[in-house]
């Protein structure tokens, strides 16, 4: 039990610790390799009746809880969407653990909301969105999106729903490759999934515009009422983007709040070059993205933006005696720009990667994983028994075995491609995940991770081509 004289004295061997684990986080299996219940089992049945050590937990830490963390930031994670530390956001966290401010209103710490208000709008000019916008710092995106649709309802029932409860004859409209968190989000908001409409896609995984008119035509015809519709940028399957000029004009055209999930590919957006994956953002209703993600800053920090920052406030103000103050409506009280009451103050990790990176300092890093993608996708577009699925886009290629001169069905190709994927995993050595295409078992692989190198590429291309060989072999 530490008292705060022993902080220095404590935090040395801490501090070592972390600095052993970040100089050798590749010596460890990228993907945890422990069968269900064996951290649990492992761990005492009751808590310790006496105080214990430092060096007593970190042993802990090192023999028991390690060996089941699969490790996000090492280099060859190539899984999901990563989720990217970097050493300035891990100095940022341990500054923001030390102050341990809860940072719901400006009055519980003015910094926390005006440091946050000023980061979004160096966020929001730098991707280029309209000045219009005004952002906040939502813990994830489904958070976000859950605000945007909880907005956009009330919005929609002129602010009824909130007293009265929820029409049953509310639509929300996204594509068929949009991410779970909107289904999920509707049925909390209370709309319901029926009422959710998932509109078919393209060759390239994109909505369709046409059928989103046709099905919000249909459906005011039926006397629902078309509530939100959300467009990605950057899907979860394939890093589609949405075709959002199309989409902004049907939204428009309907009076329908329309929410844009930037979630990963978001962060490109600082590039300029790839800014045009938000022309017609002007006509959006609000915005997410997550620096967590793709931004070197520690989970969780996502970056949500609205267009009617006072619908926002309106949706979710409840304002009880206690939390009565008198500079209310002279600055943001950010409780009120989201579902939760408590704010953890995560303005801070994100200043520190800002400024310590800078925006060419962001823009060399994310071009720099980006050229990686590419070296990665000629790679695999030259090997005879593998086959690029689409051309590489940002940092993501999606790619499966498919011998050119083997002769396999399409069942017989999606057991080998979940073979291969195995494999890689259970080696330790690279983590992948797969999705699947019109009914094609293809492997995803995202080079996103803050410190990869060239070298990385190559190992994990090379594991891949190893793999390949030996299935091919044992399936001939």
């Amino acid at each position: 039990m530490l008292e705060r004289a022993d902080f220095l004295e404590a935090m040395a061997p801490v501090l070592q610790w972390v600095n052993t684990y970040l100089q050798s986080i590749e010596k460890y299996p990228v993907k945890s390799q422990v069968a269900p219940n064996a951290i649990y089992q492992a761990l005492p049945a009751s808590l310790p009746r006496a105080p214990e050590s430092i060096a007593q937990i970190l042993k802990d830490l090192e023999e028991i809880i390690l060996p089941g963390i699969t490790h996000w930031q090492h280099p060859n994670f190539h899984a999901y969407f990563p989720a990217n530390s970097s050493i300035e956001s891990v100095l940022g966290e341990l500054i923001t653990a030390a102050i341990g401010a809860q940072c719901m209103i400006w009055e519980t710490s003015p910094a926390a909301a005006e440091l946050e208000e000023r980061l979004m709008e160096w966020i929001r000019d730098a991707i280029g969105l309209p000045a219009d916008f005004e952002g906040c710092i939502q813990d994830t995106a489904s958070s976000a999106t859950i605000t945007a649709i909880l907005t956009a309802r009330e919005v929609k029932t002129d602010f009824q729903a909130n007293e009265m409860g929820v029409p049953p004859n509310l639509r929300v409209y996204c594509s068929t490759e949009t991410h779970s968190s909107i289904e999920k989000g509707v049925k909390i908001c209370g709309i319901g999934s029926r009422n959710v409409v998932k509109i078919p896609v393209d060759e390239q995984q994109r909505m369709i515009p046409e059928l989103l008119e046709k099905h919000i035509q249909a459906d005011v015809a039926k006397g629902y009422l078309p509530t939100c519709v959300v467009a990605a940028i950057g899907t979860t399957s394939t890093v589609a983007v949405d075709p959002l000029p199309a989409i902004a004009a049907i939204c428009k055209r309907y009076q329908v709040w329309l929410h844009i999930d930037a979630a990963y590919a978001g962060n490109a957006l600082f590039l300029p070059e790839y800014q045009w994956m938000i022309e017609g953002a002007e006509y959006a209703d609000s915005f997410v993205f997550n620096p967590h993600k793709w931004l070197f800053t520690n989970f969780d920090c996502s970056a949500y933006f609205v267009k009617n920052a006072e619908a926002l406030i309106k949706t979710f103000e409840i304002l009880p005696e206690y939390l009565k103050t008198k500079t209310r409506g002279q600055v943001n009280d950010y409780r009120d720009w989201g579902i939760p009451l408590g704010r953890r103050f995560r303005a801070l990790k994100l200043w520190f990667v800002l400024r310590s990176y800078g925006l060419e300092g962001l823009q060399q890093k994310l071009r720099k994983h980006i050229e990686l993608n590419h070296f990665f996708a000629e790679q695999i577009a030259q090997h005879p028994d593998l086959e690029l699925i689409s051309k590489p886009f940002l940092n993501f290629t999606c790619f499966r075995i498919n011998p050119k001169n083997g002769d396999y069905n399409e069942h017989q190709l999606n057991q080998l491609n979940e073979d291969l994927i195995n494999r890689l995993n259970q080696s330790g050595k690279a983590y992948l995940t797969h999705t699947k295409i019109n009914g094609q078992y293809v492997i995803r692989i995202i080079f996103g991770q803050t410190y990869i190198e060239k070298r990385h590429v190559e190992n994990v291309f090379q594991l891949i081509v190893n793999h390949t060989k030996e299935l091919l072999g044992t399936h001939s």
